[in-house]
């Protein structure tokens, strides 16, 4: 009986022993490595692994894609590799824009006082539409106008962008402009699914001279 219980407890110290392990690793060695949650280590890291569990594994670095994998035990689904290597690439959404405080603020631009209503209205909607293809909204006797959502989509990310002028104060002549730039963060989504979109404090490249372009067009002499 007593060499029946000797050799269990050393049947359980060598499956302890032996425990599974997946060792994790990222080719950004500053990366965060996040198992279920929870931060765990940079750059790799050696997941203990029970038989019958199951763990997300989510590696981030501000700047680049978000990888993830999920691993389990020999007992909870597919047995789990011995590592697992993420290749991790720059966010193609980040590098086509730039951060910036111009984002979904109202900027008021001061009109030259040599410029009447008409031909300042005339000028506006002419640098409008040298960024964005379609005006959805015209009014020229409220001095109102918006564009349509212009919209890009990225590996992990859509980004949608607009353009809202309106008159602030007719003496000085004074416009408001905003340049609304929202993201979903994840690819394709539709430009009308508004409850998906938050607000981005970065503006794609293309869009970053429109609010300096309002300023020196409009006031210049």
């Amino acid at each position: 009986m007593k060499s029946k219980l000797i050799v269990l407890v050393v049947m359980l110290i060598c499956s302890m022993l032996k425990a599974q392990t997946v060792k994790i690793s990222a080719s950004e060695s500053d990366a965060n490595i996040v198992v279920n949650g929870q931060n765990v280590g940079s750059g790799n890291y050696k997941l203990k692994i029970e038989s019958k569990e199951c763990y997300k594994v989510k590696v981030t670095k501000p700047g680049f894609l978000n990888y993830d994998a999920t691993v389990c035990g020999k007992k909870a689904g597919p047995e789990a590799p011995k590592s697992i290597y993420f290749e991790m690439k720059k966010d193609d959404a980040e590098e086509a824009s730039v951060k910036t405080d111009q984002a979904n603020v109202d900027f008021e631009i001061e009109v030259n006082k040599d410029l009447d209503m008409l031909e300042a209205w005339r000028l506006t909607t002419q640098i409008v539409t040298d960024y964005f293809d379609a005006i959805e909204v015209s009014d020229k006797e409220t001095s109102y106008l918006r564009t349509a959502w212009s919209v890009q989509s990225f590996q992990q990310n859509t980004i949608r962008t607009r353009l809202i002028i309106k008159l602030a104060k007719s003496n000085p002549l004074t416009f408001k402009v905003k340049l609304n730039s929202e993201s979903s963060g994840t690819n394709g989504t539709s430009v009308k699914a508004d409850e998906q979109f938050r607000e981005w404090d970065r503006i794609l490249r293309k869009y970053k001279n429109v609010i300096s372009d309002f300023s020196t067009r409009l006031t210049k002499k």
